[in-house]
């Protein structure tokens, strides 16, 4: 895996140009952010004081008030704010991220507009409800150390309506989302969830994991640093104990840090072996590899966070040691 001391030299040398073209695009499109604040803010204002000061506090000063600067701002953004930040977005990823996954590993590909397909989200078996919105984006595919893997970002959603018809969207995963082959055969499902349950509900905890029959059996092993942090269920003891040997659970925990320090992710890491791979969704609640709109992306600190959290998913191949010769 590349060094940080090696990506300074790569920004410096080869994205240099890059960001420097990208920064005055920036700055042109915060301006016109800025710009289109500052006057439906004055609007705001005049529209309250006008309304005011004919007609005093009423429900027509609220709409008068309200209403012009919210028009004139929907007005702008869709002409001209959206279609440009959409724009700038593309281009610093096709320029900026694809050439951070080809300086890490140029066997691997970068598409900033697909994901991994909600087919393979539901093979996984770790979430068990199917979406009724399903999103993603900064999709990676490739081969890794004679290992396939993808991976992108994903927001998935479940809707529901009360009896009033009223609709109440549900966020199922929201986060960076891993497919990679194992090197072990196996035929089985093995998933490893957070362990919720027993860090807050203790013995209760425990009982309830045994009544989850949707995912199996519950599956206890002799790690116990492992055992705080996840629990695990399968369709065979036997062979989710082959799957998860005491190496491969410490690989697992080490992993665990390195995804929570990159992502903050909120609830954990979820993993399911089945089908001849491994699948491993990382909570997170913010766009990982986005570029940043008021403030420079021309920045060690910037580049050094995507150049991070895209050395970790990729270096899951050897952190977990997926390659076929460790089989």
């Amino acid at each position: 895996m590349k060094t940080l001391a090696e990506f300074e030299e790569f920004r410096q040398i080869e994205l240099g140009g890059y960001l420097y073209e990208l920064e005055g695009k920036r700055r042109a499109l915060s301006k016109s952010l800025t710009r289109m604040i500052m006057v439906c803010a004055a609007l705001l204002v005049a529209g309250f004081g006008a309304g005011l000061a004919l007609a005093g506090l009423t429900p027509v000063t609220v709409v008068l008030g309200v209403a012009p600067p919210t028009l004139v701002s929907l007005i702008w953004w869709a002409a001209y704010i959206k279609p440009a930040r959409n724009a700038f977005v593309y281009e610093f990823k096709r320029k900026i991220i694809r050439a951070i996954v080809k300086f890490i590993d140029e066997n691997l590909e970068y598409h900033s507009t697909r994901r991994v397909s909600q087919g393979r989200f539901m093979q996984s078996t770790i979430f068990r409800t199917a979406p009724d919105r399903y999103k993603g984006e900064d999709y990676v595919s490739g081969t890794v150390e004679g290992t396939q893997i993808e991976f992108s970002e994903i927001h998935a959603e479940y809707v529901t309506r009360d009896s009033k018809n009223r609709k109440t969207t549900h966020t199922i995963f929201r986060g960076l989302f891993l497919v990679a082959d194992f090197p072990k055969k196996f035929n089985g499902t093995t998933v490893v969830l957070p362990d919720v349950a027993q860090k807050m509900l203790g013995f209760i905890g425990q009982t309830l994991q045994k009544w989850n029959l949707l995912r199996g059996d519950l599956v206890k092993l002799e790690d116990p640093e492992f055992e705080k942090e996840f629990v695990v269920y399968g369709d065979d003891q036997i062979e989710a104990r082959y799957i998860l040997t005491t190496s491969m659970m410490e690989r697992l925990m080490e992993f665990r840090k390195k995804a929570l320090r990159r992502t903050h992710a909120g609830n954990g890491i979820h993993l399911a072996f089945t089908g001849g791979k491994i699948f491993v969704a990382i909570d997170c609640n913010r766009d990982l590899f986005e570029p940043k709109l008021f403030t420079s992306n021309d920045d060690s600190g910037v580049l050094r966070d995507y150049f991070d959290t895209m050395s970790m998913a990729i270096g899951i191949v050897e952190d977990l040691k997926l390659n076929p010769r460790f089989k």
